[in-house]
Formats: structure tokens, C-alpha cells, sequence
């Protein structure tokens, strides 16, 4: 498995052009951001101190998260093309079976997504240390990883059992791109979840992108946000329920439900994305002992 999870890396760094595409859903939200949506957003804001800071950290939690379901989704590309070229067939033909092969798959988009999340923190955090002069929560940072991995995780199930039903790469090419283009909206990066219309905030609210988004918005920003809104507990209820910092339905809900939600999406994602190979692997394993 291990020599599966290095081949499948070393093919999609490999493929720059497919690197970059995978970056674009990123890249897109965050030139978007410092053109257009940066100023329009500031001034409604422009009377909370740390308005700058605040909405900085809120890009770079929303951005990690579009990298996070676009280059996942994007690693998995291999399992579709070794299906389509036959190559699937004699993967199964090792040790590793059905189940260890799909394993393999997932770990090493897991894998991707996780650095690519990690370039973003740092490149956007830099950027916006030397363009701003934000100040970066470091006490917080760990508590980021814990999100990282949860984001990444979760993505790499969903889109793996999205992907797992596609077997030409074209119908892939063209699933990936309304997708990436769909993820900044999805998060509520393109447009704050407060500023959509109802339908719109509903549809956000179904889906995970959404809620890790919150996540790392709420961590990231957390520190000033007490700061900002000290004594002004009201300000701060429609900061994050406009911002998306925190999603709301009939109220805001916490931090914990949060994790909750996300937590839940994953164990039931990562079920129906390995139930299907995990059922091939017994039936294998029966028609060899019988």
C-alpha cells in the first residue's frame, strides 16, 4: 500500500499543469478578495477596530478551505484514470485488493490536501504579515492543524465517494470544474453567508464547507474578535452570523456543535466512500478460501 500511496504522489506532482488547475478555485478567491471583495467588505465594517486584521484571517480560513475540497478532489483524478486505462485491474491483482487499493487513494489525496492547505497558510499569512501588518495568532495555530486534518479528511471522503461512481476523465473534468468554481461560494468566501439571500444561506448551511470553514474562522479569528468586541455582545452575534464565523439556524451554534456536524459528516462519508470496496475485498477473500 505504502508503494501505491508513493506512485500515486509522485504522478500528481508531477503533472504541474494539473497543480495549478487544482490551485485555481484558491487562487481565484483570493485575487478576487484583494481586488474587489476586500474594500466592499471593509466598509461595512470600517467602524470595528482590527476590521483589516479580522477580515484578513477571515479570507485565509475560507481560502483554506476551497484548497482543501479542490485539491483532493483533484488527486483523486488518479483513481478515475487508472480505471479508465485498465490499470485498476492489475492494481487489484496485488496484496493490497480492493480495500487497500481505495485506502491508498484516499491517504494520499489526504496527503495532498494537507500540504496544500499548509502552503496556503503560510503564503497568505505572509502576505498578509508584510501587506497589512496583521498579527498571527500563534497560540492558536495547533488548534489549526487539528482543523486541517479534520478539513482534509472530510473532503477527501466526500469527493472520494463522489468520484468513485465517475469512469471517464472527461465527466471528472467537467464535475471538477463546477466544483472549484462552486467551492468560494459554498464557504462563503466570494460572498459573506449574511449577504445571500435566504434560499441561498439555506443552501450554504447544507453543505460541510461551510461549517470547517467556520472553524478555522472562529479559531483564527477568535483572539480579535474578544478584542474588537469587547462589551459590544450584540456586534459580535451579527459579526459571525453575517461573516459565517459561526452558522446559524434558529441560533448561532457553538464551536462544539460545529465540530459535532463535521464530525458526523465524516464518519458517514468515510462509510459510504470504503463500504463498497471493503464488500468487494470479502467477497475476494471468499472465492479464494473456497
Amino acid at each position: 500500500m505504502l508503494a501505491m500511496i508513493r506512485r500515486n504522489l509522485l504522478l500528481y506532482f508531477r503533472d504541474r499543469a494539473g497543480v495549478f488547475f487544482s490551485l485555481l478555485g484558491a487562487l481565484i478567491s483570493f485575487v478576487l478578495y484583494l481586488v474587489f471583495l476586500k474594500q466592499s467588505i471593509l466598509t461595512e465594517w470600517s467602524a470595528a477596530p482590527n476590521a483589516n486584521q479580522l477580515l484578513d484571517l477571515w479570507q485565509i480560513g475560507g481560502t483554506m478551505t476551497i484548497m482543501g475540497i479542490t485539491t483532493t478532489l483533484a488527486s483523486l483524478e488518479r483513481m478515475v484514470q487508472d480505471r479508465e486505462n485498465g490499470v485498476r485491474d492489475d492494481l487489484l491483482l496485488t496484496d493490497a485488493g480492493p480495500f487497500g487499493l481505495q485506502v491508498s487513494y484516499m491517504v494520499s489525496a489526504a496527503i495532498i490536501g494537507l500540504f496544500m492547505q499548509l502552503m496556503v497558510l503560510l503564503i497568505m499569512g505572509l502576505y498578509f504579515v508584510i501587506a497589512d501588518g496583521i498579527t498571527i495568532p500563534w497560540a492558536e495555530l495547533p488548534m489549526v492543524g487539528v482543523i486541517m486534518l479534520l478539513s482534509t479528511f472530510t473532503a477527501t471522503a466526500l469527493n472520494t465517494m463522489l468520484v468513485q461512481g465517475i469512469k471517464k476523465i472527461a465527466t471528472l473534468g467537467a464535475v471538477s470544474t463546477v466544483i472549484s468554481t462552486a467551492a468560494g461560494f459554498l464557504v462563503g468566501t466570494y460572498v459573506p453567508i449574511g449577504a445571500l439571500p435566504n434560499a441561498a444561506q439555506v443552501l450554504l448551511k447544507c453543505t460541510p464547507g461551510a461549517y470547517i470553514a467556520a472553524l478555522y474562522r472562529e479559531t483564527l479569528m477568535g483572539p480579535t474578535l474578544t478584542t474588537t468586541f469587547q462589551h459590544h455582545a450584540a456586534a459580535l452575534t451579527r459579526f459571525r452570523t453575517t461573516m459565517g464565523v459561526r452558522i446559524a439556524w434558529s441560533s448561532q451554534l457553538t464551536v462544539g456543535q460545529t465540530y459535532g456536524i463535521v464530525g458526523s459528516v465524516l464518519l458517514i462519508a468515510l462509510f459510504f466512500a470504503l463500504l463498497p470496496q471493503w464488500r468487494a475485498a470479502r467477497q475476494r477473500r471468499a472465492l479464494v478460501n473456497a
